[in-house]
């Protein structure tokens, strides 16, 4: 249903013109001041601040006072009830109103802000679901429960899935058996964290944690902001955390999503002089289309790897993280999440062969 249909369906119900669309206006600015509100809509200005005192009379909004009047909607339960009690149109205005005041659409916003956690949790399930290479999470028990059937069925369809739980101090730890047909790796702490869900380098869903005095959940469809929030998964939250489950299969064909973890474990094989065969699916940094191609790792550029020596700590996460690879049309240059000086952004690497010399 598009704004002048509701408008007028609200009209049906009882509004005046003005009063449908100054309330229909701060359904979509959420909230404003009086002046914004008639600029925004067709109320005159001399009649704005009688349409805001009606519309708060019948329970549709709230008025206050900072500088100047401002409005905003109230929860839209009592308005809801009302219009189910109609039919056709009316039911159809209502669900329109509680969508709206739930959260922006997401076709005209990048980066929207919900007011509902339910609204967060949903579209991390859905984003879940369509997952084709990697997801990652971080959830307390709740939450997990929420999202397990969907980690289920994209770890069913050969996702690669880092799960960091929250655990109380005295909740029992999830067993091995109920988390190998959820997720490859699973980490947890008791320190609480905010709710996040990145699903193929794109999607994000986040919410402030429990304990947070802020009320608000935040989705993005967006490869760069995407790429900040994996930092701060990976850095903030997946390597404070304990080991459940470890992607500890050295068998092969092996898939990579991450490419400085593909490059820790290649490099010591180089080194020791081993033919490596791979296959490589991702995207070609200048055109931005999806390829596919096999060859042989010939080098490794990482800088930050090589400065920490074997015997360090393998927690750096950040430089550049390079792998050269022979193909029969030539040598080629394959970069990680966020790859630009490379010729190819690998999403998935998979290790098909190592011969040892």
């Amino acid at each position: 249903m598009d704004t002048s249909t509701l408008t007028s369906v609200l009209e049906d119900a009882g509004l005046s013109p003005y009063q449908a669309d100054a309330y229909v206006t701060i359904l979509e600015l959420g909230s404003a001041s009086a002046t914004d509100i008639a600029e925004k809509s067709d109320v005159p200005d001399p009649r704005i601040y009688d349409v805001l005192r009606d519309l708060e009379k019948h329970g549709y909004i709230e008025t206050y006072e900072q500088d100047s009047l401002h409005a905003r909607a109230y929860s839209p339960e009592s308005v809801l009830g009302d219009l189910r009690e109609r039919a056709g149109q009316f039911e159809q205005a209502a669900d329109e109103i509680e969508d709206r005041w739930e959260a922006p659409t997401m076709d005209t916003h990048t980066v929207s802000f919900v007011k509902r956690m339910d609204t967060v949790l949903d579209k991390a399930e859905t984003k879940i679901r369509e997952a084709e290479n990697q997801v990652q999470v971080a959830a307390d028990r709740e939450q997990y429960e929420r999202l397990r059937p969907a980690l289920e069925a994209a770890h069913d369809n050969g996702v690669h899935i880092k799960l960091a739980l929250c655990l109380e101090d005295d909740e029992a730890l999830p067993s091995e058996d109920a988390l190998n047909g959820v997720a490859t790796q699973v980490r947890y702490r008791s320190i609480p964290m905010p709710f996040i869900a990145l699903v193929d380098r794109t999607s994000t869903c986040f919410a402030p944690h429990v304990l947070s005095a802020n009320r608000y959940g935040v989705i993005v469809e967006d490869r760069t902001h995407a790429y900040v929030f994996h930092w701060f998964f990976m850095a903030g939250l997946w390597e404070s955390t304990e080991p459940l489950i470890e992607d500890g299969d050295d068998s092969l064909p092996r898939s990579y999503v991450n490419i400085r973890q593909c490059i820790r474990d290649v490099w010591p094989l180089l080194e020791d002089g081993a033919t490596v065969s791979v296959t490589v699916e991702g995207i070609e940094v200048e055109s931005g289309s999806t390829i596919s191609f096999e060859g042989e790792i010939v080098d490794v550029t990482y800088p930050s790897l090589e400065a920490a020596g074997t015997d360090a700590p393998f927690l750096y996460l950040g430089g550049q993280a390079t792998i050269t690879i022979e193909t029969d049309d030539g040598v080629v240059e394959v970069g990680g999440w966020g790859a630009v000086i490379e010729d190819y952004e690998a999403t998935r690497i998979v290790l098909e062969e190592i011969v040892s010399e």
